[in-house]
């Protein structure tokens, strides 16, 4: 029995792209109660389909004007764990993804300019232990910035 159904979908499709969407307007949409859009929601939340809800801030608008993505590699895999926990302890670090590949992860990172960049990769980031090489990458424009579409499943109804 699938858990998320068709009407679930039409809510996750509506609140994906705007978080404040009134619930009696998605209620009017998916033609149903305003109560019965709060329990979806509700349950959704509980199974940790909807992980997080919250504004998405402008970082350049914060004077972080360089966004990067470094390629990490580790002098072996097993270490990922524990270089995480290091990379943690580095606020500008936002995104770190465990991979395959020619490194070992893959951060994203956030620096004032290009100078404060290079603070973070040669006095924190090849600091911890393990690290043997990063290659950075610096990204000039962001081009696309959405989550995967909920579509409904054809042939059913909800």
């Amino acid at each position: 029995m699938e858990r998320i159904d068709n009407l679930d979908r039409r809510i996750l499709s509506l609140i994906m792209n705007n978080a404040r969407y009134p619930s009696k307007d998605i209620a009017l949409e998916c033609g149903v109660s305003r109560a019965a859009i709060h329990m979806r929601i509700q349950r959704l939340i509980e199974m940790k389909v909807i992980t997080g809800s919250g504004y998405n801030v402008d970082e350049r608008m914060l004077g972080y004007n360089t966004c990067t993505y470094v390629g990490v590699r580790l002098e072996k895999g097993s270490l990922y764990r524990d270089a995480v926990k290091e990379l943690e302890k580095i606020p500008e670090i936002v995104e770190c993804h465990y991979t395959t590949g020619p490194y070992s992860m893959l951060i994203k990172v956030f620096a004032k300019d290009n100078q404060h960049l290079m603070q973070l990769l040669n006095d924190k980031i090849q600091h911890i232990p393990g690290v043997t090489e990063t290659e950075t990458l610096i990204s000039l424009e962001q081009s696309l910035d959405r989550q995967i579409a909920v579509k409904p499943i054809p042939g059913k109804k909800k």
